[in-house]
């Protein structure tokens, strides 16, 4: 059987989704998680970019153990060293450089020739090589490149050094049909298509990223570049835990194998929806909520007698456990540090105190804490761990018909601060209070609200999109078994954040 890699882009193209910022602790969180997963690469970021992205990207190859880490870097010579100075600690260090090569780029974005286009190519792959062993090149916008000059540019690699070619849909313009022949295309013209690795990148703006990757993988590909929950920039990229079960569920299909461990899919998908902000649609394949759900009768009577009538992906087989094990307020220290670390979390002595402590205090409220509260417990933790101001002290009063009065106290580096506010409602009061607070002028862009568990005394996400003067759009997620707190908590997440100066257009990386 043919093994297919998996090249994770959660963390530089998926963070391209407007709204989606990630500090350092957070990318590293994931990146910790996707090696569970078993993702043979993970594109860290963009080094050159900011001084952020540089940082995380350093400490993603410092982290990582079996997965290869690889930066993304333009054809030019201070990308690539920049790359370099970010990846030097890394076990597996690969690097990622791209060039454009549609008429209309090189016309109107490169302002190049054809001839300047393959010379950039040739250079910049052997001074690449000169400083990694695995060089990945990418002809942007290959899709609607003119196919004779993709083959020149694709060979023009490949002699340079490359040893990973990757054809991205940069636009998702493409459909399986033409994206499967133009890999047949390559295989028939460049002698050496079975000595590299051929990928694909795909774009779901046409719906399409997840069906024309598989039709890659049919026609030659070995490698599938995506992110969880297909998140990313537009309408997204290839939904990587799609293509994985996919190829097992059809492995008779498509005669391949992979490292993906399956059951670790529904924490991945769960983790990466929580930093984001983005939640997962309950009718998405593979994740969904609705994904092992039947309603209709002959659906229900049908399951009942034999799963396979109706159901051929078993929850159990991407890690949806039907029986949480919770623990409760009687649970001791032990069974919770135990359980903390079959869920794959390695905390230090004083996070597992904090943690304990948390722990203690959502047990007095709430009957039974679920797999899911233990997850959002951690990831609540790390929020507020990583703010200046942490939220102290809430006080709502509330009048029907009336105007609402907040107030909020915080602790921080600037020490403890109180204030107080009114608004339309007990939310806006509250936000009102924390501008006031934090001398901020920021805009909500988006707010929502979910539970995270079944029941009345389930545990409130809050998740909120504000937006700066600058027009930085920036991410807060807050929990807790309290609505208001965890709005609150949301919105100082986002308020405190701080989006790294420097910050390049990311225009130009697909």
């Amino acid at each position: 059987m043919k093994k297919i890699q998996f090249f994770d882009t959660t963390l530089r193209d998926g963070e391209q989704t407007p709204g989606v910022n990630f500090d350092v602790k957070e990318k590293v969180r994931i990146a910790l998680q996707l090696e569970k997963l078993g993702v043979d690469v993970i594109e860290a970021g963009f080094p050159i970019s900011s001084s952020g992205d540089f940082e995380c990207v350093k400490a993603i190859s410092e982290a990582m153990t079996t997965t290869s880490v690889t930066g993304l870097a333009r054809c030019r010579e201070q990308d690539i060293l920049r790359a370099h100075e970010a990846l030097k600690h890394a076990k597996h260090p690969q690097l990622h450089i791209f060039l454009a090569t549609s008429d209309v780029h090189m016309q109107y974005k490169l302002k190049m020739t054809k001839d300047e286009v393959l010379a950039s190519i040739k250079h910049h792959v052997t001074f690449a090589r000169k400083l990694f062993d695995i060089v990945q090149f990418s002809p942007e916008d290959a899709t609607r490149t003119d196919r004779a000059f993709l083959i020149e540019a694709v060979q023009t690699a490949i002699l340079a050094g490359a040893k990973v070619i990757n054809i991205p849909d940069t636009v998702g313009y493409t459909n399986p049909s033409e994206f499967g022949q133009l890999f047949r295309d390559l295989k028939a013209n460049i002698p050496q298509f079975d000595e590299v690795i051929f990928s694909s990148h795909c774009h779901d703006d046409l719906g399409m990223a997840v069906a024309n990757s598989l039709a890659a993988i049919e026609n030659g590909a070995r490698r599938v570049e995506g992110a969880i929950n297909g998140i990313g920039e537009r309408a997204g990229n290839t939904a990587l835990e799609e293509v994985a079960v996919a190829l097992h569920i059809r492995k008779d299909f498509y005669q391949t194998e992979t490292n993906i461990t399956l059951n670790q899919i529904k924490a991945t998908s769960d983790l990466v929806s929580r930093l984001s902000g983005m939640p997962v649609p309950r009718n998405k394949a593979v994740i969904g909520g609705n994904a092992y759900a039947h309603e209709s009768g002959i659906h229900q009577d049908g399951v009942l007698k034999n799963p396979d009538t109706y159901e051929i992906i078993t929850p159990a087989l991407v890690g949806v456990q039907k029986n949480s094990l919770p623990l409760g307020k009687l649970s001791g220290r032990h069974a919770f540090n135990t359980r903390m670390e079959e869920l794959g979390y390695s905390l230090s002595e004083e996070e597992q105190n904090e943690a304990f402590k948390r722990f203690k205090n959502l047990a007095d409220v709430k009957k039974e804490i679920s797999e899911a509260d233990l997850h959002a417990l951690v990831v609540g933790q790390a929020s507020e761990t990583a703010e200046d101001e942490i939220l102290a002290h809430l006080q709502v009063q509330y009048v029907t018909g009336g105007v609402q009065a907040a107030v909020v106290r915080t602790e921080g580096k600037q020490g403890v601060r109180e204030d107080a506010a009114t608004g339309a409602g007990s939310i806006e009061a509250i936000y009102n209070t924390i501008n006031r607070l934090l001398n901020q002028n920021v805009t909500l862009v988006n707010y929502h609200i979910q539970a995270i568990t079944a029941g009345q005394d389930a545990q409130a996400e809050v998740h909120v999109v504000i937006q700066n003067e600058a027009h930085e759009e920036i991410h807060g997620i807050g929990i807790d078994h309290d609505v208001l707190a965890a709005s609150a908590k949301a919105y100082l997440n986002a308020s405190t954040k701080q989006i790294p100066a420097g910050e390049q257009s990311f225009e130009e990386a697909r």
